[in-house]
């Protein structure tokens, strides 16, 4: 079983208007949308899709802790989140025509007690591989990430900020960096493949055993102790990119556990994102990444 952690989840308001936002004006919305948000309740979305047992739990509170609860119900997510007094963030997007404008919350104050409920939890579900993912709340840092991590017999796999990773102590099964994230990491700008291979390769010497590097457009790859694989992204009609790299981490993992090898675990987390991206939003309810895993290209990159 994979169990999830978003530290610091939100509710994603999305706000749609049909002129250029303007100050000092009462402006009306032409459409919105709220959806539940954060790397690991994304994961878990995910693994229920794939039809694969998950857990989602975290740290939420209020209203809107409430909302997030309620929305995974109808995903058929279980959840045992850690409850605090402050609520959850609400992070907006306003869209007027051809631009996005954006204001995330910080997230509430998360104690020390809180993260020792947050290890009881997972310490309940004993899970084969925990998911920690996103930002982290107010209060929380890098030594909490090594605690949950060292908390139990478990891998860990990680998807979070560059600036993060270079804190970590532990070491650690899996990470999914994007380019910002690897340059944030390394230092290294990522302009060809080359320069992502170059990354992954030196943030594998951080501790990190696995590194699975999301490029987009132009793919992914996968850095193991043994290859550098890479496997450029599927000719798909792309709906919505929302998700694309949480659904390629939720792939990969998804094999892992599974008992597939590492290029198989590339082709199985490249065809979910594909799949998830010819559809509207991250929310989906059926994954079928096997039906793409053919048209999969992978190629061993010299180290």
């Amino acid at each position: 079983m994979i169990l999830t952690i978003t530290p610091n989840p939100a509710v994603d308001q999305t706000i749609e208007i049909g002129e250029d936002l303007e100050s000092d004006t009462v402006q009306r919305s032409t459409d919105a949308q709220f959806d539940s948000g954060g790397n690991g309740i994304n994961v878990s979305q995910f693994l229920q899709a794939l039809d694969f047992e998950t857990v989602s739990t975290g740290i939420v509170g209020g209203f809107t802790g409430y909302f997030i609860r309620q929305d995974l119900e109808t995903y058929d997510v279980t959840t045992d989140f850690v409850e605090v007094d402050q609520p959850t963030r609400m992070n907006t997007t306003i869209l007027p025509p051809g631009k996005e404008y954006k204001l995330n919350q910080s997230g509430p104050e998360v104690e020390r007690e809180a993260v020792d409920e947050l290890i009881d939890t997972i310490q309940d579900h004993d899970p084969s591989l925990i998911n920690i993912g996103g930002s982290l709340p107010p209060m929380m840092d890098a030594s909490d990430v090594d605690r949950l991590a060292q908390a139990g017999d478990w891998d860990t796999a990680l998807d979070v900020h560059g600036d993060l990773m270079q804190q970590l102590e532990n070491e650690y099964e899996y990470c999914k960096p994007n380019r910002e994230e690897l340059t944030e990491a390394t230092g290294i700008e990522i302009d060809t493949i080359d320069d992502c291979a170059e990354a992954a390769r030196e943030l594998q010497e951080m501790g990190f055993e696995r590194v699975l590097a999301s490029m987009g457009g132009d793919g992914a790859m996968l850095v193991t102790p043994d290859e550098t694989l890479y496997a450029p992204a599927l000719d798909v009609d792309v709906v919505d990119t929302v998700g694309a790299g949480d659904s390629m981490f939720t792939g990969a993992l998804w094999a892992y556990e599974q008992g597939w090898e590492d290029e198989r675990a590339l082709r199985a987390g490249v065809a979910t994102s594909a799949h998830l991206v010819q559809v509207k939003g991250p929310s989906i309810r059926e994954l079928d990444p096997e039906s793409l895993m053919d048209d999969v290209r992978v190629w061993s990159m010299r180290g």
